[in-house]
C-alpha cells in the first residue's frame, strides 16, 4: 500500500491511536434481499511522527473498523516535524485528488479538511495550511497526504546532504 519511504516496525512500546476517516457502505442485492458490507478507512499514529492508513471491510462497522487497524499498524511511516509544523512545502496527488501543504507558524493551527485533517492531526502536526484540489474522495486524500509526509525530508537530513549547519539552511 504505502510506498517504501521511511518505514516503522509496529511494536508494543509504540502507543498508536486510531481515528476513523470515513465509512462507505454498499449494497449487494441478492435472492433473499439485500445485504449490506462496510468498508472503513482508519489513520493510525503516535501523535509524535509515526502514521499509518488502512482499509478494512467487512459485514458489521465495528469488524471493518478493526481490520482498518490491523491493516494501518502494518503500514507505518516516519514523518519529520519540525517545531510541530511540516518541514517545507510539498504537494501530491493520488487518483484525482491534488494536495498542496505549507508549513505554518505556530499559533496556526491546522487548517486542513476532513480526510487531511485527520492524517495531520494523528502524525503530531499542530500548525499547517493545506489545500485540496479535484477529488474529496477521502480514500485519494488519505493516500495523497500520506504520500506527501512520506517524502517530507528533515532539515538535519538537508543539512547534512548539504553539509552545512542547520542554522545555515534556515537562514541561507
Amino acid at each position: 500500500m504505502v510506498k517504501k519511504y521511511n518505514r516503522v516496525k509496529s511494536t508494543s512500546d509504540i502507543e498508536l491511536k486510531d481515528r476513523l476517516v470515513a465509512i462507505n457502505r454498499t449494497t449487494k442485492v441478492t435472492k433473499g434481499g439485500r445485504t449490506f458490507t462496510f468498508a472503513a478507512i482508519v489513520v493510525v499514529g503516535d501523535g509524535n511522527g509515526i502514521i499509518g492508513y488502512g482499509l478494512g471491510k467487512a459485514n458489521e462497522v465495528t469488524t471493518a473498523i478493526a481490520k482498518g487497524v490491523e491493516v494501518a499498524k502494518k503500514n507505518l511511516i516516519k514523518v519529520p516535524v519540525h517545531k510541530g509544523t511540516i518541514p517545507h512545502e510539498q504537494t501530491a496527488k493520488f487518483g484525482g485528488s491534488r494536495i498542496i501543504m505549507m508549513p505554518a507558524t505556530p499559533g496556526t493551527g491546522v487548517k486542513a479538511g476532513g480526510a487531511m485533517r485527520a492524517v495531520l492531526e494523528s502524525v503530531g502536526i499542530t500548525d499547517v495550511i493545506c489545500k485540496s484540489k479535484g477529488s474529496s474522495n477521502p480514500h485519494n486524500l488519505v493516500k495523497a497526504t500520506i504520500a506527501a509526509l512520506g517524502e517530507m525530508r528533515s532539515p538535519m537530513e538537508i543539512a547534512h546532504l548539504r553539509g552545512v549547519t542547520l542554522d545555515k539552511v534556515f537562514n541561507g
